[in-house]
C-alpha cells in the first residue's frame, strides 16, 4: 500500500489548525483538515473554539425556554442533546471506556487492555447514564436561576477540564490522545485558563469563575484516577475529563447561584 503523504509538505497555519481542531471536535461542515501534529499545537486554544459551540447551545436553550415556553427540564434535555449531537458524541465513548477500565480489577496493563477494548461493559453504560443525567440536571438547575450564560461557560470550561487532565498526565502511546497531552505545557495551560477565567467573569461574574474552578477540580480528579489505575492517559481519559468537567462546572455554578 502506498504511504499516505498528504500532509508531508504542509506548512503550519494557525488559522487552518484552529479550523482543523473545530472540524475534529464537531460535526460542523468546516471540512478543513491538517496533520495531527499541527492541529494539536493549538490544543491550548480548544476552550476558545467551544465558546462558539456554547453560544449556539445557549441560543438553542433561549429559543426552547423563552420562545417555545418549554419548561426548564425539557429545555435542559434539549440543550444537552444539542451539545452531544453538534460535537458528534465525540467523548461519550471515552466515558464508557475509562469507566470500564477503572471498574475491572488487576494491574494497570489489564485495566488499559479493558479500556481499549471495543466492547462496553455495565460499568461504562452506568457511568455514561449517571454523567448524562446529572449534566441535564445541572443545566436544569442553572436555568431555574435564568442563568443561561452558564451554558456557554460549562461548554468552554469542559475543555479546560480536559487541558487540566492533559497537563497532569503522561501519554499512553501510540494514540491521538498522546498528541494533545504532549502539546499541553504549564505555560500555554496557564495562559489559556487565565483568559477563559476572564471571559467567564465578564459574562457570568463570580458564578462564572466558580464554573472554571469546577472544571479545574474535575480535571485534577480525572488525572488522579487515571494515574492510579492506568499510570498513563489516552484519549478516553481526556474524553471522560471533558464530560465530567462540564458536569462539575455546572455543579459549582449551581451552588454559587444559591449562595452568591
Amino acid at each position: 500500500m502506498e504511504e499516505d503523504n498528504y500532509f508531508e509538505d504542509e506548512e503550519f497555519s494557525p488559522i487552518k489548525s484552529l479550523l482543523g481542531l473545530l472540524t475534529f471536535s464537531t460535526i460542523l461542515p468546516i471540512n478543513v483538515f491538517t496533520s495531527i501534529e499541527y492541529m494539536t499545537k493549538l490544543t491550548w486554544a480548544w476552550p476558545f473554539i467551544h465558546i462558539f459551540i456554547g453560544i449556539l447551545a445557549a441560543i438553542c436553550g433561549y429559543v426552547s425556554f423563552e420562545i417555545l415556553h418549554l419548561n426548564s427540564f425539557f429545555t435542559a434535555a434539549i440543550v444537552y442533546a444539542f451539545l452531544m449531537i453538534i460535537t458528534g458524541y465525540n467523548h461519550l465513548d471515552g466515558v464508557m471506556d475509562m469507566a470500564d477500565g477503572v471498574m475491572v480489577h488487576g494491574e494497570p496493563e489489564r485495566k488499559i487492555m479493558v479500556m481499549k477494548d471495543s466492547s462496553v461493559g455495565a460499568g461504562g453504560m452506568a457511568t455514561l447514564f449517571i454523567v448524562a443525567s446529572l449534566t441535564v440536571a445541572g443545566i436544569y438547575n442553572i436555568l431555574d436561576y435564568n442563568f443561561i450564560v452558564g451554558i456557554i461557560i460549562c461548554e468552554m470550561t469542559a475543555k479546560t477540564s480536559l487541558l487540566t487532565t492533559a497537563l497532569l498526565s503522561k501519554p499512553l502511546t501510540p494514540g491521538i490522545g498522546s498528541y494533545f497531552i504532549k502539546e499541553t505545557n504549564p505555560a500555554n495551560y496557564f495562559a489559556s485558563t487565565v483568559i477563559i477565567a476572564m471571559i467567564a467573569y465578564l459574562i457570568g461574574g463570580w458564578v462564572g469563575i466558580c464554573g472554571v474552578l469546577g472544571a479545574m477540580v474535575s480535571g485534577i480528579m480525572i488525572a488522579t484516577i487515571a494515574r492510579r489505575n492506568f499510570v498513563l492517559a489516552n484519549g478516553d481519559v481526556l474524553g471522560m475529563s471533558n464530560e465530567v468537567g462540564r458536569l462539575f462546572s455546572l455543579l459549582f455554578m449551581a451552588v454559587a447561584l444559591f449562595f452568591i
